[in-house]
């Protein structure tokens, strides 16, 4: 089970009403970074830019691939370990709007991990450490250590036995 925090809406759906659960100036402020960094061709100054404008916490090492996409509300929620890849186009959230409630969780993906092309992160999930997750999958649940992760709905299987 993903790790969140729920906050119910009355009336309307919440991303109706954003502006009240976030600052207008932050969510430009954090477009105009992610932006920037989504066509920044250096993985060098794109770890910078997102360390130090969008507060998201990354170890030595992490690469963080071309238009790979962090949440625009929340992205000082997510983690990632040392020396982890995360590839093209990927996409990490940490909200989600529904039409009765809306959503927030963190992202924390561990050391030596590699996230593929055209994957999305949900909020609330932890990914454990030297974990390969494939192309285009939807990671919905916390994937632990030492694993293979691919698909949707996600398949996880360990390493040692499919290695072996």
């Amino acid at each position: 089970m993903r790790k969140l925090d729920r906050f119910p809406s009355k009336k309307e759906n919440p991303l109706w009403n954003m502006y009240k659960t976030i600052s207008f100036l932050r969510v430009v402020k954090n477009f105009v970074i992610v932006e920037v960094g989504r066509f920044t061709p250096s993985t060098k100054a794109k770890h910078i830019l997102y360390r130090r404008g969008l507060n998201m916490k990354l170890d030595d090492k992490v690469s963080l691939a071309y238009k790979m996409m962090p949440d625009l509300f929340y992205p000082e929620n997510i983690t990632i370990g040392k020396n982890s890849v995360v590839g093209y186009n990927a996409t990490l959230l940490t909200h989600e709007y529904l039409v009765d409630e809306y959503r927030i969780g963190n992202i924390n993906i561990g050391k030596n991990t590699m996230i593929g092309a055209n994957v999305t992160i949900l909020p609330g999930v932890t990914i454990g450490d030297n974990v390969l997750v494939g192309a285009g999958s939807v990671v919905s649940k916390d994937i632990p250590s030492n694993s293979l992760a691919y698909g949707n709905p996600l398949i996880i299987k360990e390493r040692s036995d499919i290695e072996k």
